[in-house]
């Protein structure tokens, strides 16, 4: 008898943290759920839209662009935190005597919605221009957290403007650029990526007029590089054909679950961004398109034809040999997967009635 109440109690805990996303187990391999379709091309780049076998009502998540634009979010220096307080409560967060850093910038989300962000997001403004570090969850009516960025403007420690936005370069750094961020979290390794993408600018890779190319060579800021009237023109170029094809193709497969990309540069898969449902794609699809067009016009190579086949195996292949994972319980668990060439990042929802991925990138390491 002893026994049977000890099974019992066992099964009734299991069900309460699978209840919760917090399930032991997976019941099948991560990204057997997800369908690579016939490939889009634009000059050097392709993208293999992605479909899901399921799709998930992610209508209660405020995008970045969404609390900056509608006033929900503010972003500041560390040294600035006093000022900061949430409205609908009127509390006065505890004042942080440490100025600013370059490594950190504080941020409170005052909207009822929990707060999405992505790495890479690319937030202007302060001392210096950063991009967040890793994707995460902000509680909705949180306290001032650290965003935890990654400066993107070596040479400049002067405040420009107190304001923060989201508003420049679409507001997504390249692949390579996230990528380091993402995967190395080291400082020294994105300065280097953003002086690779100045390197190619000021060198005459994307051709500029002579007055351009001063204001370029005049700053150190990626975004501001990325900004540039004849840089965005070439990624346009690239990027519009590609957002409108596909653009249109969500919404006839949005009775398939359009969920993700694939990305191939020059014939080489790079990179997978996949979420949770076909409404969230839509949202981040116009920066992410020019982030994968930014990084095929700075690392232009003969055309190589890449099978659908291939980019299907990328995705299907995210189980690795190594994982580490952070969580904040009831809101949001990562998971960092290391394979054979690969890096994988998966950010699962942790808050009731969820439990899903919301959002998965893979990148080759």
């Amino acid at each position: 008898m002893e026994r049977l109440v000890l099974f019992a109690a066992v099964l009734v805990l299991l069900a309460g943290m699978a209840w919760q996303g917090e399930a032991y187990s997976r019941p099948e391999p991560r990204g057997s759920g997800y369908k690579v379709l016939a490939p889009i091309h634009q000059g050097n780049l392709t993208v293999f839209p992605v479909v899901g076998s399921k799709s998930f009502d992610t209508g209660q998540f405020l995008t970045l662009d969404e609390g900056l634009r509608s006033g929900d979010v503010i972003v500041t220096e560390s040294g600035s935190i006093q000022p900061m307080m949430r409205r609908r409560r009127g509390i006065q967060p505890p004042y942080s005597p440490e100025g600013a850093q370059v490594n950190k910038l504080m941020l409170v989300n005052n909207s009822e919605r929990p707060l999405l962000l992505l790495a890479g997001e690319i937030v202007t403004g302060g001392k210096q221009d950063r991009i967040i570090g890793k994707d995460r969850l902000i509680p909705a009516e949180s306290d001032p957290i650290d965003l935890g960025v990654f400066c993107v403007e070596p040479g400049r420690w002067v405040q420009t403007s107190s304001k923060f936005d989201t508003a420049m370069v679409g507001a997504l750094a390249s692949p390579s650029v996230r990528g380091r961020a993402m995967a190395d979290k080291d400082q020294a390794k994105v300065w280097s990526e953003v002086r690779k993408a100045q390197s190619v600018v000021v060198g005459g890779a994307v051709p500029l007029s002579s007055t351009e190319t001063v204001q370029v060579e005049a700053t150190s800021s990626y975004a501001r590089v990325m900004d540039n009237k004849a840089v965005q023109k070439q990624v346009d170029s690239v990027a519009q054909p590609i957002e409108n094809s596909y653009r249109s193709l969500i919404k006839q497969l949005r009775v398939q679950n359009a969920v993700g990309v694939v990305v191939a540069v020059n014939g080489e898969i790079i990179w997978a961004d996949v979420f949770a449902s076909t409404d969230l794609l839509q949202k981040y699809w116009p920066k992410l398109v020019r982030s994968y067009a930014a990084e095929a016009i700075l690392n232009r190579a003969s055309k190589k034809d890449v099978s659908e086949s291939a980019a299907q195996a990328f995705l299907d292949h995210l189980d690795g040999r190594h994982e580490s994972v952070e969580s904040e319980p009831g809101l949001y668990r990562q998971t960092e997967i290391t394979g054979d060439g690969f890096k994988a990042f998966e950010l699962t929802s942790l808050l009731p009635k969820t439990g899903f991925d919301i959002h998965i990138a893979k990148m080759l390491d």
